[in-house]
């Protein structure tokens, strides 16, 4: 007979914690940040969300109204540490498109993690990504991709959404929620993108369980 604490403890062990790491100028990656962070908590994940450091001189920030205020808004978003990388079962990076490839700021904290990389600390995890851009074929599928380099490299499982639900016939990319940002208020995502985001998230805390209870097929 399992004891009603037995019973609680291994429920609380296979609470799968995911880290959305990310990064995002105008809002457009926050605003999908927060959304997979939110379906993910309703799949009964621990979630933490942190931005990645700004590089970008403020000069180039305060020329641009909405980065400028987009940069205040988020302030006090916490800035991932590699413990953040450890203490996860599965990670979400995201990332907006820099000419077919992610944004420096993104790739300044993967060139952070060199030790616990060496430490195997970063294998045998979960790793999704997402991005987007304001042009409509500007590199959403390379950008990923690029993203997943660095992935193979940890050891990582990388767990794309491709096409397991009708909403990624919308979406219409297989490596990950990518959004296509247009009009005056680059932040703004809309359903399909939401949609995607959510399933993406929902899949990875599922797959991440399963490994996590060593129930995958």
């Amino acid at each position: 007979m399992v004891h009603a604490s037995e019973e609680k403890i291994h429920t609380m062990s296979n609470v799968v914690k995911l880290a959305l790491i990310y990064y995002s100028s105008t809002g457009t990656g926050t605003e999908i940040a927060t959304t997979m962070a939110d379906a993910a908590e309703a799949a009964g994940a621990q979630v933490r969300i942190r931005k990645v450091a700004e590089l970008a001189p403020q000069a180039a920030i305060e020329a641009n109204p909405v980065w400028a205020a987009h940069h205040a808004a988020t302030a006090d978003v916490p800035a991932p540490t590699p413990d953040d990388l450890v203490w996860a079962d599965a990670v979400i990076f995201g990332s907006p498109t820099r000419f077919g490839n992610i944004a420096a700021q993104l790739k300044q904290f993967f060139d952070t993690l060199s030790a616990v990389w060496q430490a195997g600390a970063l294998a045998d995890k979960v790793y999704s990504g997402f991005t987007s851009t304001a042009t409509r074929h500007g590199g959403h599928e390379s950008t990923l991709l690029a993203m997943y380099n660095s992935i193979h490299h940890f050891g990582g499982i990388i767990v794309p959404p491709g096409y397991t639900d009708a909403v990624k016939f919308v979406d219409g990319n297989p490596y990950g929620t990518s959004h296509h940002a247009t009009g005056p208020d680059f932040s703004a995502i809309g359903d399909d993108t939401r949609n995607a985001a959510r399933h993406q998230a929902e899949r990875v805390v599922r797959i991440a369980r399963a490994l996590k209870s060593g129930n995958a097929a």
